[in-house]
Protein backbone atom coordinates (compact mmCIF):
# COMPACT_ATOMS: atom_id res chain seq x y z
CA UNK A 1 0.00 0.00 0.00
CA UNK A 2 1.13 3.64 -0.41
CA UNK A 3 2.19 5.29 2.92
CA UNK A 4 3.46 8.93 3.30
CA UNK A 5 6.74 8.52 5.74
CA UNK A 6 9.19 10.64 7.77
CA UNK A 7 12.88 9.35 7.43
CA UNK A 8 14.53 12.16 8.70
CA UNK A 9 13.31 15.64 10.66
CA UNK A 10 13.27 18.43 8.27
CA UNK A 11 11.32 20.69 5.86
CA UNK A 12 8.31 19.58 4.17
CA UNK A 13 10.43 18.13 1.30
CA UNK A 14 11.50 15.25 3.59
CA UNK A 15 7.84 13.64 3.36
CA UNK A 16 8.54 10.47 0.76
CA UNK A 17 4.99 8.19 -0.49
CA UNK A 18 6.53 5.00 -0.34
CA UNK A 19 4.93 1.46 -0.36
CA UNK A 20 5.05 -0.45 2.72
CA UNK A 21 3.26 -3.56 3.66
CA UNK A 22 -0.23 -3.19 4.68
CA UNK A 23 -0.97 -3.00 8.66
CA UNK A 24 -2.07 -6.10 10.39
CA UNK A 25 -4.60 -5.44 13.28
CA UNK A 26 -3.89 -6.51 16.52
CA UNK A 27 -6.32 -7.96 19.25
CA UNK A 28 -8.88 -4.63 19.49
CA UNK A 29 -8.13 -3.28 16.40
CA UNK A 30 -9.68 -2.92 12.86
CA UNK A 31 -8.52 -2.53 9.93
CA UNK A 32 -9.57 0.74 8.14
CA UNK A 33 -9.75 1.92 4.29
CA UNK A 34 -8.50 5.59 4.57
CA UNK A 35 -10.32 8.04 2.90
CA UNK A 36 -8.75 11.14 3.50
CA UNK A 37 -6.23 12.40 6.44
CA UNK A 38 -5.60 16.43 7.04
CA UNK A 39 -2.34 18.37 7.75
CA UNK A 40 -2.46 19.71 11.15
CA UNK A 41 0.26 22.13 13.01
CA UNK A 42 1.54 19.78 15.07
CA UNK A 43 2.23 17.59 11.78
CA UNK A 44 4.45 20.09 10.52
CA UNK A 45 6.24 20.29 14.55
CA UNK A 46 6.79 16.59 14.33
CA UNK A 47 8.15 16.08 11.15
CA UNK A 48 10.67 19.38 11.23
CA UNK A 49 11.55 18.01 14.89
CA UNK A 50 10.50 20.47 16.99
CA UNK A 51 8.72 18.11 19.44
CA UNK A 52 11.42 15.30 19.95
CA UNK A 53 11.67 15.86 23.74
CA UNK A 54 7.55 16.59 24.01
CA UNK A 55 6.45 14.22 21.39
CA UNK A 56 9.19 11.57 20.46
CA UNK A 57 8.08 9.43 17.70
CA UNK A 58 10.13 6.58 16.20
CA UNK A 59 10.90 6.92 12.61
CA UNK A 60 10.45 5.76 10.00
CA UNK A 61 7.22 7.51 10.62
CA UNK A 62 3.91 8.27 9.17
CA UNK A 63 1.92 11.45 9.81
CA UNK A 64 -2.12 12.06 9.74
CA UNK A 65 -3.30 12.61 13.23
CA UNK A 66 -7.26 12.67 12.15
CA UNK A 67 -8.85 9.78 9.73
CA UNK A 68 -11.70 9.33 7.74
CA UNK A 69 -12.57 6.16 6.34
CA UNK A 70 -14.25 2.53 5.85
CA UNK A 71 -14.08 -0.01 8.09
CA UNK A 72 -12.92 -2.88 5.93
CA UNK A 73 -15.03 -5.80 7.51
CA UNK A 74 -17.85 -3.85 8.01
CA UNK A 75 -18.23 -1.30 5.21
CA UNK A 76 -19.32 1.46 8.10
CA UNK A 77 -17.85 5.01 7.31
CA UNK A 78 -16.19 6.14 10.39
CA UNK A 79 -13.64 8.80 11.78
CA UNK A 80 -11.02 9.32 14.58
CA UNK A 81 -8.44 11.23 16.17
CA UNK A 82 -5.46 8.81 16.17
CA UNK A 83 -3.51 10.58 18.75
CA UNK A 84 -0.69 12.69 19.29
CA UNK A 85 2.01 11.26 18.04
CA UNK A 86 0.09 8.00 16.97
CA UNK A 87 -0.78 9.48 13.54
CA UNK A 88 -0.76 7.00 10.84
CA UNK A 89 -3.38 8.41 9.07
CA UNK A 90 -1.69 9.60 5.74
CA UNK A 91 -1.86 5.84 3.86
CA UNK A 92 -3.70 3.65 2.12
CA UNK A 93 -4.75 1.85 5.60
CA UNK A 94 -4.83 1.92 9.15
CA UNK A 95 -4.70 -0.25 11.95
CA UNK A 96 -7.06 1.72 14.17
CA UNK A 97 -8.14 0.90 18.02
CA UNK A 98 -11.51 -0.27 17.41
CA UNK A 99 -12.55 2.23 20.75
CA UNK A 100 -11.00 5.65 19.00
CA UNK A 101 -13.59 4.92 15.87
CA UNK A 102 -17.03 7.53 16.10
CA UNK A 103 -19.58 6.52 13.27
CA UNK A 104 -18.75 9.49 10.00
CA UNK A 105 -21.43 12.76 9.71
CA UNK A 106 -23.68 11.80 6.90
CA UNK A 107 -24.60 14.81 5.60
CA UNK A 108 -21.17 15.54 4.18
CA UNK A 109 -18.78 13.91 1.88
CA UNK A 110 -16.56 11.68 3.86
CA UNK A 111 -13.30 12.79 2.92
CA UNK A 112 -14.66 16.18 4.58
CA UNK A 113 -15.12 14.38 7.53
CA UNK A 114 -11.46 14.30 8.28
CA UNK A 115 -11.35 17.90 8.56
CA UNK A 116 -13.61 17.49 11.94
CA UNK A 117 -11.65 15.51 14.54
CA UNK A 118 -8.61 17.15 15.64
CA UNK A 119 -9.25 20.74 15.14
CA UNK A 120 -13.04 19.83 16.50
CA UNK A 121 -11.90 18.43 19.16
CA UNK A 122 -9.29 21.37 19.78
CA UNK A 123 -12.30 23.93 19.46
CA UNK A 124 -14.58 21.99 21.64
CA UNK A 125 -12.45 21.64 24.55
CA UNK A 126 -10.64 25.00 24.62
CA UNK A 127 -14.34 26.30 25.26
CA UNK A 128 -15.78 24.17 27.23
CA UNK A 129 -13.42 22.27 29.27
CA UNK A 130 -12.45 23.34 33.03
CA UNK A 131 -15.44 25.69 33.80
CA UNK A 132 -16.64 26.12 30.34
CA UNK A 133 -17.96 29.14 28.33
CA UNK A 134 -21.38 30.27 29.39
CA UNK A 135 -24.01 32.42 27.47
CA UNK A 136 -23.94 35.89 27.78
CA UNK A 137 -20.04 35.70 28.06
CA UNK A 138 -17.81 37.49 25.52
CA UNK A 139 -14.78 35.47 24.02
CA UNK A 140 -12.13 36.79 21.73
CA UNK A 141 -11.21 33.82 19.23
CA UNK A 142 -7.43 35.03 18.00
CA UNK A 143 -6.65 33.52 15.28
CA UNK A 144 -10.29 32.95 13.75
CA UNK A 145 -9.50 31.95 10.23
CA UNK A 146 -7.82 28.94 10.81
CA UNK A 147 -9.17 25.21 11.31
CA UNK A 148 -9.80 25.49 14.88
CA UNK A 149 -10.75 28.68 14.90
CA UNK A 150 -13.37 28.55 12.75
CA UNK A 151 -14.95 25.78 14.70
CA UNK A 152 -14.37 27.53 17.97
CA UNK A 153 -16.52 30.89 16.32
CA UNK A 154 -19.33 28.26 15.61
CA UNK A 155 -19.36 26.50 18.70
CA UNK A 156 -18.84 29.85 21.05
CA UNK A 157 -22.21 31.21 19.19
CA UNK A 158 -24.07 28.11 19.46
CA UNK A 159 -23.42 28.67 23.09
CA UNK A 160 -24.73 31.78 22.96
CA UNK A 161 -21.99 33.88 23.46
CA UNK A 162 -20.81 36.96 22.16
CA UNK A 163 -17.93 36.06 19.69
CA UNK A 164 -15.00 38.49 18.35
CA UNK A 165 -12.77 37.21 16.14
CA UNK A 166 -9.63 38.24 14.86
CA UNK A 167 -9.05 37.64 11.13
CA UNK A 168 -7.25 38.57 7.97
CA UNK A 169 -9.28 40.68 4.81
CA UNK A 170 -8.64 36.82 3.66
CA UNK A 171 -10.52 35.07 6.24
CA UNK A 172 -13.31 38.00 7.16
CA UNK A 173 -16.09 36.67 5.07
CA UNK A 174 -15.63 32.75 6.54
CA UNK A 175 -15.96 34.43 10.08
CA UNK A 176 -18.08 36.06 9.54
CA UNK A 177 -20.13 33.09 7.86
CA UNK A 178 -19.05 31.11 10.90
CA UNK A 179 -20.94 33.46 13.71
CA UNK A 180 -18.27 35.97 14.55
CA UNK A 181 -20.05 39.11 16.08
CA UNK A 182 -17.26 41.23 15.46
CA UNK A 183 -14.27 40.74 13.48
CA UNK A 184 -11.09 42.50 14.10
CA UNK A 185 -8.83 42.82 11.32
CA UNK A 186 -5.34 42.03 13.06
CA UNK A 187 -2.96 43.58 10.22
CA UNK A 188 -4.56 46.76 10.34
CA UNK A 189 -6.37 47.43 13.88
CA UNK A 190 -4.61 46.54 17.27
CA UNK A 191 -6.83 44.58 19.63
CA UNK A 192 -6.53 46.90 22.42
CA UNK A 193 -8.22 49.80 20.30
CA UNK A 194 -10.62 46.97 17.82
CA UNK A 195 -12.07 45.95 21.50
CA UNK A 196 -15.40 47.79 22.92
CA UNK A 197 -14.53 46.39 25.94
CA UNK A 198 -12.92 43.16 27.97
CA UNK A 199 -13.76 39.60 27.15
CA UNK A 200 -14.62 36.30 29.43
CA UNK A 201 -12.18 33.94 27.90
CA UNK A 202 -9.30 34.33 25.23
CA UNK A 203 -9.05 32.03 22.97
CA UNK A 204 -5.51 32.03 21.27
CA UNK A 205 -4.85 29.90 18.07
CA UNK A 206 -1.87 31.96 16.88
CA UNK A 207 1.94 31.30 17.90
CA UNK A 208 3.85 33.81 17.76
CA UNK A 209 6.10 36.06 20.32
CA UNK A 210 5.31 34.44 23.40
CA UNK A 211 5.48 38.32 25.52
CA UNK A 212 3.15 39.64 22.79
CA UNK A 213 0.83 36.82 22.92
CA UNK A 214 0.86 36.90 27.01
CA UNK A 215 -0.24 40.39 26.67
CA UNK A 216 -3.72 38.93 25.78
CA UNK A 217 -4.26 38.72 29.26
CA UNK A 218 -5.00 42.56 29.11
CA UNK A 219 -8.04 42.02 27.64
CA UNK A 220 -10.14 39.39 29.83
CA UNK A 221 -11.45 40.74 32.91
CA UNK A 222 -10.31 39.67 36.15
CA UNK A 223 -10.62 36.11 37.02
CA UNK A 224 -11.57 35.78 33.27
CA UNK A 225 -9.94 32.50 31.41
CA UNK A 226 -7.01 32.30 28.84
CA UNK A 227 -6.37 29.05 26.72
CA UNK A 228 -3.62 28.69 24.15
CA UNK A 229 -3.70 25.57 21.34
CA UNK A 230 -0.08 26.33 20.51
CA UNK A 231 1.81 25.60 23.80
CA UNK A 232 4.17 28.46 24.33
CA UNK A 233 5.34 29.85 27.11
CA UNK A 234 2.88 32.51 28.24
CA UNK A 235 2.73 34.71 31.47
CA UNK A 236 -0.03 34.83 33.19
CA UNK A 237 -1.38 38.08 34.85
CA UNK A 238 -0.92 36.62 38.64
CA UNK A 239 -2.60 40.26 40.29
CA UNK A 240 -5.53 39.96 38.21
CA UNK A 241 -6.12 35.61 38.40
CA UNK A 242 -5.79 35.04 34.51
CA UNK A 243 -4.22 32.26 33.99
CA UNK A 244 -3.24 30.53 31.21
CA UNK A 245 -4.30 27.10 30.03
CA UNK A 246 -2.11 25.54 27.60
CA UNK A 247 -4.47 23.10 25.52
CA UNK A 248 -2.96 19.83 24.89
CA UNK A 249 -6.24 17.78 22.77
CA UNK A 250 -7.16 14.43 24.11
CA UNK A 251 -9.23 12.13 22.30
CA UNK A 252 -13.00 12.26 23.82
CA UNK A 253 -15.19 9.48 22.01
CA UNK A 254 -18.42 11.51 23.31
CA UNK A 255 -17.26 15.09 22.56
CA UNK A 256 -16.86 13.99 18.69
CA UNK A 257 -19.57 12.18 18.65
CA UNK A 258 -21.67 15.32 19.59
CA UNK A 259 -19.70 17.07 17.00
CA UNK A 260 -20.59 15.02 14.48
CA UNK A 261 -24.57 15.41 15.65
CA UNK A 262 -23.74 19.31 15.18
CA UNK A 263 -22.87 18.91 11.91
CA UNK A 264 -25.71 15.96 10.72
CA UNK A 265 -27.91 18.49 12.49
CA UNK A 266 -26.32 21.69 10.36
CA UNK A 267 -25.61 23.51 13.46
CA UNK A 268 -22.16 22.99 12.42
CA UNK A 269 -20.17 23.36 9.10
CA UNK A 270 -17.20 21.95 8.20
CA UNK A 271 -14.64 24.85 6.28
CA UNK A 272 -12.38 22.80 4.14
CA UNK A 273 -10.01 25.45 1.99
CA UNK A 274 -8.38 22.69 -0.31
CA UNK A 275 -8.60 19.12 -1.27
CA UNK A 276 -5.31 17.52 -2.23
CA UNK A 277 -4.08 14.28 -3.05
CA UNK A 278 -1.55 12.31 -1.10
CA UNK A 279 1.19 12.99 -3.27
CA UNK A 280 0.68 16.77 -2.73
CA UNK A 281 1.30 16.04 1.31
CA UNK A 282 4.48 17.81 1.03
CA UNK A 283 2.90 21.00 -0.88
CA UNK A 284 0.75 21.19 1.77
CA UNK A 285 3.06 20.86 4.48
CA UNK A 286 4.90 23.69 2.55
CA UNK A 287 1.43 25.83 2.31
CA UNK A 288 0.41 25.58 6.09
CA UNK A 289 3.67 26.41 7.44
CA UNK A 290 3.84 29.41 5.13
CA UNK A 291 -0.01 30.64 6.76
CA UNK A 292 -1.12 30.01 2.69
CA UNK A 293 -3.84 28.12 3.95
CA UNK A 294 -7.45 28.66 5.34
CA UNK A 295 -9.78 26.52 7.15
CA UNK A 296 -9.04 22.88 6.65
CA UNK A 297 -6.35 21.23 4.60
CA UNK A 298 -8.03 17.42 3.28
CA UNK A 299 -5.55 14.98 1.63
CA UNK A 300 -7.81 12.48 -0.14
CA UNK A 301 -6.25 8.95 -0.36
Amino acid sequence: MRAVRITRYGTADTLRVEEVDRPVPADGEVLVRVAATTFNAVDGAIRAGYMTELIPVDLPYTPGLDLAGTVEDTGQDVIAFLGVPVGGGAAEFAAVPEDLLVPAPRSIPLTDAAALPVAGLTAFQGLFDHGGLQAGQRVLVNGAGGGVGGFAVQLAKRAGAHVIATASPRSRAAVLAAGADEVIDYTTTSLADGLTGPVDLVFNNVSGDPAELSRLTDLVRDGGRAVSAPPLPLTDDEARDVHWRILYVRNDTAQLAELVRAVDAGELSVDVSTRRPLAELAAVHADGEAGRLRGRAVVTL
